[in-house]
């Protein structure tokens, strides 16, 4: 198979251009500095060039308050370059693999959101990745749209990263700078190990089958705090010595307003054939290497 992935150089792009190579898959992978994706006609001529099978889209803009602030850069990376991508696959007869987010619910529900659920994004970000899913799905019929949430893996920046793959480091940093661990125990999601979140979109990819997946880690589910303890514990350390310290998602006041609860799950994947990813407290460190 022979595949075009955008975002290489992002903790999911890394962990998919890795996968596809060791499935002996033609990998062509591109950095926001070798393609522009806002630019329609860029993408088009390379899209057009190497013909490929399929387009796996891991490039987006996740910074959830950055986004609030800048609504034009926001919806032109993850609404405008996403319909850009959309169409170039439709011209080259490929199909076409986006990466959502479950920020496209408001998280009132309890329990898990599923495909039946209506979205109803709470931010900027939320409305952008929304707006980029129905520009895909209108430009091009062959489009998988991918939903997925607390994403962790080696090469990532985000909280659960790096307390997962690196949290004696993050003590010690944390510690020389006279800091704690803080993280919020009233907020509740679908932790989804990087490397697993790849193989699935290879595995869409391949079956080209179009609609709106839910891709998350299996099992109920967790809050920031429960993660984080549980990688402390892993790496040895007991919680009063790292100095966790938990506090309240509505105490925090961020500029971006987010779901409280976006734990997802899939009413689609197991009729194709597809086996629930592994839970998050599974492995002692699930990393994509």
């Amino acid at each position: 198979m022979n595949l075009f992935v955008t975002g290489a150089h992002g903790m999911v792009g890394r962990a998919v251009v890795k996968h596809a190579e060791a499935l002996d898959y033609q990998v062509a992978s591109f950095t926001r500095s070798t393609l522009d994706i806002t630019d329609a006609d860029a993408v088009t001529r390379e899209v057009a060039r190497l013909r490929p099978d399929a387009l796996i889209n891991c490039a987006a803009w996740t910074d959830v308050d950055g986004c609030e602030t800048d609504a034009k850069r926001a919806y032109a990376v993850n609404a405008g370059a996403v319909e850009n991508l959309a169409r170039a696959a439709n011209k080259s007869n490929a199909c076409f693999v986006t990466i959502s987010t479950d920020y496209v619910f408001d998280g009132a529900k309890d329990g898990f959101y599923t495909q039946r659920d209506e979205a109803h994004p709470l931010s900027i970000y939320g409305q952008s990745k929304l707006d980029g899913e129905r520009r895909a799905q209108a430009a091009h019929a062959r489009t998988v749209v991918v939903r997925t949430g607390w994403v962790y893996g080696t090469h990532g920046t985000n909280f659960l990263s790096r307390v997962a793959t690196d949290t004696a480091n993050l003590i010690k940093e944390l510690a020389a700078r006279g800091a704690n661990i803080k993280a919020i125990n009233d907020s509740y999601g679908s932790p989804t190990a990087a490397r697993d979140l790849a193989a699935r979109l290879c595995e869409l990819a391949r079956l080209d089958l179009p609609g709106i997946y839910h891709v998350v880690g299996g099992g109920a589910g967790t809050d920031y705090a429960t993660f984080a303890r549980h990688f402390l514990e892993a790496a040895g350390f007991r919680e009063e010595a790292a100095e966790l310290e938990t506090v309240s998602f509505h105490d925090l006041k961020r500029p971006a307003p987010r779901p409280v609860n976006s734990r997802l799950r899939c009413l689609l994947s197991e009729h194709i054939g597809l086996a629930p990813l592994p839970a998050w407290n599974e492995k002692v460190v699930m990393s994509d290497e």
